[in-house]
């Protein structure tokens, strides 16, 4: 075991997601979407899901006194024991934002770029130059 961790046990990262998580849910109160409705136009503020990024997870750790990024990054098989939690934590970044993008929630192209399922397609296109004397 490394001894520096700032999470002894799996759990302890998982119950970290579980508080981001519900971090997320205050934080989207900074982000009001404000409407108008009804006949006399009341206005309404209403507040959006927040995506799960990992990256946003990586600042919440920090910023609250941990660090994660290495718990992800396994260098010298030093957190073996997270891999199960650190692959359900991708999994469940990579599922919120595909089903966010699919619903119109999150940005469908920003949301296709990060998860790598852009449709590539290559376009070759060949111009026969002329030969000297041939218009």
């Amino acid at each position: 075991m490394h001894p520096t961790r700032t999470f002894k046990h799996p759990d302890e990262l998982a119950e970290a997601w579980s508080r981001y998580k519900d971090h997320l849910k205050e934080a989207a109160k900074d982000w009001p979407v404000v409407q108008y409705v009804g006949r006399d136009g009341e206005r309404v503020e209403d507040y959006p899901k927040l995506p799960l990024t990992m990256e946003g997870f990586n600042v919440w750790c920090f910023d609250n006194g941990g660090m994660v990024k290495q718990y992800f990054l396994n260098k010298d098989g030093l957190y073996d024991d997270f891999v199960t939690i650190c692959s359900h934590i991708r999994e469940e970044i990579r599922a919120d934002q595909i089903t966010g993008g699919l619903l119109g929630k999150y940005n469908p192209s920003i949301t296709q770029r990060l998860n790598g399922l852009t449709d590539k397609q290559e376009i070759e296109v060949k111009a026969e130059q002329p030969l000297f004397g041939d218009k």
